[in-house]
């Protein structure tokens, strides 16, 4: 029998959730000389003690003649698997059906990432930095956007219903800041002077992903939506809130794990979304905007996870010292921040706290800045009439 090649596509999420069911398959096939060439790149696989030495990126020279062509070539598409289109299973399940020809889904452990000690330090570093500016020792990681964010003009938004709305990302990390230190995954700027926020937000950008995910396995919750940080939370065994909406929480996260809170938007409300199966034009319309919140959900929301930091919090005694540059920013910062403390008690006017992070100044003209909101209030759909998930949460309040 020949040995497989197996092309794997895709953004970091599924490339994660592919992992137990490659570690499944060279357990059951120690012989075999296997590859794994990866479309959307190999980062996570890198440092797998299993897997790494099996992955290719899609461009490494020599590759077909080397390595491809004396194997069947497979090309796993788990969103085609009867079990994960009809809520009977989960992505990493999906994959595992189809690499190792599975008839049904079995439990799976968490995905293995190994972080090298840089990609560690760094994320350390990126809460560290946070928690003394903030004087908030308890982290919270949020990713409100998944790969469909956009924007045009200056309009934020997500034709396909994964992501957090924007007024309701800047609401809920104004609250979070109430208790915790906040650090903020996104690729999309944000003018927080803009917003009117004193208090500092770490928003790292230009990083590369896996010193982000250090940043997630360094904090103490994470909290996101159907994309790539929760995926990387579960494997570090991370508490975590996931809000959902047009995707199905069976099927793209992990309601089973007692340390994950998943929320649900789009509980008898969405329609689900046949992705690299068919092209509909009526799911989406229906799916649209499915993820605006009101007040009542972003106070659900913070429910759980002040029940999850509560559960799960775990005080650290060690003393992390950043590096000089660093250090010392942190320490102009705060005797800034003290001095338009005694400003304001003399009746001098607050200025707001900047982000950290950004390597260049924001400038208040880029149309990316401003704010835009995805859905008025009258426009916010109203909860399922037979509650569950979200619905069902607020029914018990």
């Amino acid at each position: 029998m020949r040995p497989k090649s197996f092309f794997i596509n895709g953004g970091a999420g599924r490339v994660i959730c592919s992992i137990p069911a490659f570690e499944k398959y060279a357990e059951d096939h120690p012989d075999e000389d296997f590859v794994i060439v990866c479309e959307g790149g190999t980062d996570f696989f890198k440092g797998h003690p299993i897997l790494h030495r099996k992955c290719y990126d899609h461009w490494h020279k020599d590759l077909f003649e080397d390595k491809i062509k004396h194997t069947d070539i497979v090309t796993p598409e788990p969103y085609r698997i009867w079990h994960y289109y009809n809520q009977k299973c989960n992505l990493s399940q999906a994959f595992d059906i189809e690499i190792n020809g599975l008839k049904e889904p079995r439990e799976l452990p968490a995905p293995m990432i190994k972080l090298s000690r840089e990609e560690e330090t760094s994320g350390i570093f990126i809460v560290e930095e946070v928690r003394q500016r903030t004087k908030k020792k308890k982290t919270v990681v949020f990713q409100p956007f998944g790969r469909g964010v956009q924007t045009a003009g200056n309009i934020i938004m997500d034709t396909s219903g994964r992501s957090f709305e924007f007024n309701n990302v800047i609401s809920i990390i104004k609250k979070l800041q109430k208790k915790y230190s906040v650090v903020l995954l996104s690729e999309l700027t944000i003018d927080f002077e803009k917003e009117g926020f004193t208090d500092t937000v770490s928003h790292p950008q230009q990083r590369p992903l896996r010193e982000l995910a250090g940043a997630i396995k360094a904090a103490d919750l994470f909290i996101g939506c159907d994309s790539v940080g929760q995926h990387i939370a579960k494997a570090f065994d991370k508490p975590a809130v996931v809000v959902v909406g047009s995707t199905f929480k069976e099927n793209i996260s992990y309601p089973e794990d007692k340390k994950f809170t998943v929320l649900d938007m789009g509980e008898g409300l969405r329609v689900y979304d046949p992705i690299r199966i068919t092209i509909d034009e009526y799911t989406n319309r229906v799916n649209d905007r499915i993820m605006a919140m009101n007040d009542k959900v972003e106070a659900v929301i913070m429910q759980e996870v002040d029940k999850l930091m509560k559960k799960y919090y775990k005080a650290s005694d060690k003393v992390i010292r950043l590096p000089d540059e660093m250090q010392q920013q942190v320490d102009y910062t705060l005797q800034m921040e003290e001095e338009m403390k005694k400003q304001k008690a003399n009746g001098g006017q607050m200025m707001p706290m900047p982000s950290i992070g950004s390597k260049e100044p924001k400038t208040s003209n880029n149309p990316n800045l401003i704010p835009a909101l995805m859905a008025d209030q009258c426009d916010i759909k109203p909860l399922s009439k037979t509650p569950s998930g979200f619905a069902d949460v607020l029914k018990s309040k």
